[in-house]
């Protein structure tokens, strides 16, 4: 059985707080909106910030951090960005290649990794 994928998240703006965590990758915990993230296409992006989070010198230190997935207009590729909340970068990645159909905003706090609308 093929399952669609939902690669524009239709529904990311539908995430208010969450009702249940999910588990991640080395010990972090999902939030709803972030598993719906990772269920829907964007796995690679979920653990690829989670990989850095966690191997990282410094980042999983920080008291907050900030996780962008910015694609590059009318191209195949993207970034990630990692930084302190307060625009400080303190990890970049590349990819020269994704599916990805839109920017993403995520937090990482107290070993959980949500949508801002989950803080």
């Amino acid at each position: 059985m093929l399952i669609a994928l939902d690669l524009k998240l239709k529904m990311l703006d539908e995430f208010a707080g969450t009702e249940e965590y999910h588990p991640g990758f080395h010990g972090v915990r999902l939030t709803d909106g972030a598993a719906y993230i990772s269920e829907n296409g964007y796995s690679w992006f979920i653990t690829d910030a989670i990989a850095a989070i966690k191997c990282e010198p410094g980042l999983s230190r920080e008291f907050m951090l900030v996780i962008r997935l910015v694609p590059t207009p009318r191209s195949d590729k993207a970034k990630m960005v990692i930084d302190d909340g307060d625009n400080n970068v303190l990890y970049e990645q590349t990819y020269e290649w994704t599916t990805a159909e839109r920017s993403l905003m995520l937090f990482y706090k107290d070993n959980v990794l949500m949508l801002p609308s989950e803080w």
